[in-house]
Formats: C-alpha cells, structure tokens, sequence
C-alpha cells in the first residue's frame, strides 16, 4: 500500500470520532514500530475510555485492523484518550511499588488479580526496577495474572534484578 499509514491512522480515527459528534485534532507519532495516536480531551472521555478501557482497546483494535486491511506493514496502534493510559500506568506501577514491600516484608510470594497484557507489562517493569523479588506471569487467557516474588537468592541486585515475564 502506498501512503503513510500514520497519516491513514490519524484520518481513520478523526473520522471514526466524528461518528460519536466529536471534531478533534488527534496527535499522531511513530515510536518503535507502534503508532501512537492521541485523543484530546473532550466531554466524551468517560465514554471513548469506556469501563477498564474496553472501549479505548477497541477502538485501538479497529484502527489496527483498517490498517491490516489496508495492507500498511506498521500496523501496531496505541490509542489514548486525555492521557488516560499514561495515568492509570502511573496508578498501576505506584501499587506494584506497594506490592513488591508487602512481599518483601512477608517473604512470600503474592498473586495478582487477572490483568490484560499491557497492565501485566507495567507490573513487571516495575519488579524489574527493585532488587529482593522478582515476577511472573502465570494462568491463560482472562485469568493470567502476575505473581510477585522474593528472589530464590534474595540479592538485592537493583534495578538488574531478574524479570521472568512471557508478556
């Protein structure tokens, strides 16, 4: 396919939001093979996130999908509203901090609730930054969940610190 696929994605969700009454500028940018594309805030946030953020994966998916079927070779898309996903990952790694103490303190190991991919990821991002425990994910599908864990070695190697993560 000739053209830009950011540029397609772009236009493709510009012209998806005007379905929902919405005439926005989205940010569009390229970053290690992933187009991100950014929603600005408008009174639709609460509807365009939707519940957890189904609503922001699936319109994520929908623009990945015009871009497959437009044969473009970068089709990876990350779609954000408000900088809804940059908070909630800032949220996310805050109570893994507490997590990885509660671990620390107890010794034991703790299993996480069932968390998509990209919630899984900053988990194990933020294991990997601390020494004395480390991380996995465990289970299938919509019950794979991480498990958070003193190090068999309880080294407290830093920010080196083993990550065991098949996400």
């Amino acid at each position: 396919m000739t053209g830009d696929p950011i540029t397609y994605a772009k236009q493709y969700l510009e012209d998806l939001l005007t379905f929902f009454g919405l005439n926005v500028d989205v940010q569009a940018s390229h970053e290690d093979e992933v187009i991100e594309l950014s929603i600005p805030s408008t009174h639709l946030n609460g509807f365009l996130i939707g519940q957890r953020g189904e609503t922001l994966r699936s319109i994520q998916f929908l623009v990945s999908s015009a871009l497959k079927n437009q044969e473009f070779d970068l089709n990876r898309v990350n779609v954000d509203v408000a900088d809804y996903k940059r908070h909630r990952r800032e949220r996310l790694a805050r109570q893994a901090e507490q997590w990885i103490e509660e671990v620390k303190t107890s010794g034991q190991a703790m299993p996480l609730s069932p968390m998509n991919a990209a919630d899984r990821r900053v988990v194990h991002k933020t294991v990997s930054d601390y020494g004395g425990v480390e991380s996995e994910s465990d289970g299938e599908g919509r019950d794979r969940h991480v498990v958070i864990k003193p190090t068999s070695n309880d080294s407290t190697a830093g920010p080196d610190a083993t990550e065991k993560s098949e996400d």
